[in-house]
């Protein structure tokens, strides 16, 4: 999500907190922390992610597709993420590093006022 927010240009810097109970599908709580670099509003950020983003744990599980990577990785996957991390690696090619809801978080946020709206 913090990459998909600097990439579409509303943040240059940014980190999503993302809290959950048991039992409970969606997040008890969502932290946007943009450290005073946001270029929007950031109620409306946090509208836009939680309106463009499958936070509840099983929807990101289908969205990663998470039960497959691994099958489609040889079976290593989980061993490559765990020696050297998971964030950061340009080297698997991981589906949590994609920008590709940036677009819709501009086009959501970015886009300009209309008149009678």
């Amino acid at each position: 999500m913090a990459k998909n927010i600097v990439a579409a240009g509303l943040a240059d810097k940014c980190e999503v907190q993302l809290s959950y109970a048991i039992g409970v599908a969606r997040p008890v709580s969502i932290l946007i922390e943009t450290f005073g670099t946001s270029k929007v509003d950031e109620d409306k950020l946090l509208e836009a992610v939680q309106a463009n983003f499958e936070l509840r744990p099983g929807g990101m599980i289908q969205s990663f597709n998470l039960q497959k990577l691994p099958g489609m990785r040889g079976g290593r996957f989980f061993q490559d993420l765990a020696a050297y991390g998971h964030l950061g690696r340009i080297d698997l090619d991981l589906p949590w590093e994609k920008t590709d809801k940036a677009e819709l978080l501009k086009a959501a946020l970015l886009q300009p006022a209309t008149v009678g709206k």
